[in-house]
């Protein structure tokens, strides 16, 4: 079984550690390197498996897995670099950093060092995140095919070229968080028509869910599912108009473009 040490012991690293140990990996292959101690140990305690640094969890593992924030990057390379990375194992590092390209790692670690950089986002929490894959200049096919198998375990993968990564940041990366300040709207909105809040925020919930399933399950678009919902005259158009009319689509565009070059902007911070 491939062993893997998880960098990070934050929401995403914890949800990539229960994705793969429910999906069958032994907590003997499994182990956390969290520089805060009583998340350690209550990652270790959770899950059964080793919490410790970054270089000995790091020493002896197949899959290397950073998955700190991007202002944490450095100070975890420094600490890979204290470990023989040239050894016989076929080592391979996955960045779930944000915004960071894999030629930053690249320049730091043994020459034609394999790395997968990812962009996941936070629904990998209830294994149903959609994570985007792009190969460093040294990542085989079957450096991708195993990080798709580890990733697997969290929900769906999908491989694009790394310069489309900023993008795929602002759309499911951030996306969540989208999906919930509209929630959030319309559950406050609903209240402001007098229903009670937890009134409202089943009927926003389930709302959400089963649009979701629809969108992947039906093979119809989303504009014409919506489309189907929208008749002439009726409730939904008038709803409609009203947010076309405050200018929805180009704030959705705005709001993307503003998290794509963020994520550009953190990926050329100064090494």
């Amino acid at each position: 079984m491939t062993r893997i040490a998880v960098i990070g012991g934050g929401r995403i690293g914890e949800a990539l550690i229960a994705g793969l140990a429910k999906a069958g990996h032994a907590a003997k292959d499994l182990v956390v390197a969290e520089q805060y101690p009583p998340r350690a140990q209550e990652l270790a305690g959770r899950y059964g498996i080793r919490a410790t640094t970054v270089a000995d969890a790091a020493d002896g593992a197949h899959v290397v897995v950073i998955a700190v924030k991007p202002a944490d990057v450095d100070a975890v390379m420094v600490e890979l670099g204290k470990v023989d990375l040239d050894g016989d194992l076929e080592q391979l590092i996955v960045s779930l950093a944000a915004g960071i390209p894999t030629a930053r790692f690249e320049s730091k670690l043994p020459a034609g060092f394999p790395v997968v950089r990812v962009m996941p986002n936070t629904p990998m929490l209830v294994g149903e995140g959609v994570s985007a894959i792009a190969a460093g200049r040294y990542a085989t096919a079957e450096h991708l095919d195993t990080v798709r198998g580890i990733l697997g375990a969290v929900g769906q993968v999908v491989t694009v070229p790394e310069a489309q990564l900023d993008a795929v940041t602002a759309v499911s990366g951030s996306g969540p968080a989208y999906v919930f300040l509209v929630a959030e709207a319309m559950i406050e909105s609903g209240v402001g028509l007098g229903l009670t809040r937890a009134t409202a925020t089943e009927l926003v919930v389930q709302t959400l869910v089963g649009s979701s399933a629809m969108l992947a399950e039906s093979g119809s678009t989303a504009n014409e599912l919506r489309a189907d919902v929208t008749s002439p005259g009726g409730t939904t158009a008038a709803a409609i108009r009203e947010l076309e009319r405050g200018g929805l689509r180009t704030a959705f565009n705005e709001a993307l473009l503003a998290a794509r070059d963020r994520s550009a902007a953190l990926g050329a911070a100064p090494e």
